[in-house]
């Protein structure tokens, strides 16, 4: 047997010097009574009540000691656990460039169908650690990888289009996405790539991103949303939003380089293909393993405070002692 807090245990010899301070007296007799002629008590009978009393500071420490042993967390290993389960470190990159507004899949737009099927993802999303990636003209880190899904759909709900320059760094989004992958020891790493664009801000090409993040290990599903391009200015504005060109060309060598391309003309498409990313491989990680512990406080306890308060009701009642 071990105890979860061993320090605890300190409180024993203090409990036991109080009680022998307790008992000490009554052995040398706590009180007295003159008579005139002590053979008037030789025929006397003792009371048991007398010999109870003399053990209630024993009960009172016997009491404390169980507490005490109770409080320091008696435990007894029963086996030892890993934590773990199958999962992958994903990285999810939307576009929130200004052609994300446009309205073609549906009633909303493009950005607002992309929030909901991510939002839907996260929710499924189980052992696997995620994190955003938001990018226009340029790309930030808006949640690390986390397994908090909570707090990572509060992050998301916070996204909306205008919070950075407009543009489509797609390139950039990549090497954000792969530099915080990069760091994670999961045998698995993905980035989800979502984008209505074609590249056209940041410094780094999209195929040459891809190619980097193919080096760490790190699969690329990209996902090219809307029509590859909106005819001209009236139908852009009917949309919705501005003119957008999807460039499948790039996408495609991005998927290439490191791994899949989907098209998603519409709501229910682009939710197939998270389902079916959902469903792709996973890994073992395992985290650092735990012993499991059956833990006896209660048999402590809970007979310590049964006698505590035997002994104080006797004390109060039966055994009171008179003044």
């Amino acid at each position: 047997m071990s105890f979860a807090f061993p320090w605890v245990l300190l409180g024993l010899p203090v409990a036991i010097y109080i009680g022998l301070r307790q008992v000490r007296p009554l052995r040398q007799g706590s009180g007295r009574v003159v008579y005139s002629d002590v053979g008037l008590l030789t025929g006397a009978a003792r009371s048991p009540r007398v010999w109870f009393a003399r053990k209630l500071p024993v009960l009172r420490t016997v009491a404390l000691m169980l507490l005490i042993i109770g409080l320091a967390g008696p435990q007894v290993p029963v086996g030892v656990k890993r934590t773990g389960g199958a999962g992958i470190d994903i990285i999810l990159a939307l576009d929130i460039s200004g052609s994300m507004r446009s309205v073609d899949m549906g009633a909303q737009s493009r950005f607002e169908v992309a929030r909901l099927v991510i939002s839907d993802f996260i929710a499924r999303a189980g052992q696997n650690r995620l994190g955003l990636v938001v990018f226009a003209h340029q790309a930030f880190t808006q949640a690390p990888l986390t397994a908090d899904h909570t707090l990572l759909t509060q992050l998301l709900d916070d996204v909306h289009i205008g919070m950075l320059p407009d543009g489509t760094a797609i390139g950039m989004a990549i090497a954000t996405a792969a530099n915080r992958l990069a760091a994670s020891d999961a045998k698995s790493k993905v980035i989800i790539l979502l984008t209505d664009g074609a590249n056209n801000a940041g410094e780094i090409e999209p195929v040459t991103a891809a190619r980097i993040a193919a080096s760490l290990g790190i699969k690329i599903y990209a996902i090219g949303v809307g029509r590859k391009e909106q005819a001209d200015a009236f139908t852009a504005i009917a949309s919705g939003g501005p003119r957008a060109d999807l460039d499948e060309e790039t996408l495609k060598k991005i998927a290439a380089e490191a791994g899949h391309y989907f098209l998603a003309s519409d709501a229910d498409t682009l939710r197939k293909i998270y389902d079916d990313i959902d469903r792709m491989e996973k890994s073992e990680f395992k985290g650092p393993s735990e012993t499991e512990y059956k833990q006896f406080y209660g048999r402590f306890v809970w007979p310590g405070l049964v006698i505590l308060l035997a002994q104080f009701v006797f004390g109060a009642t039966w055994l009171r002692k008179a003044p």
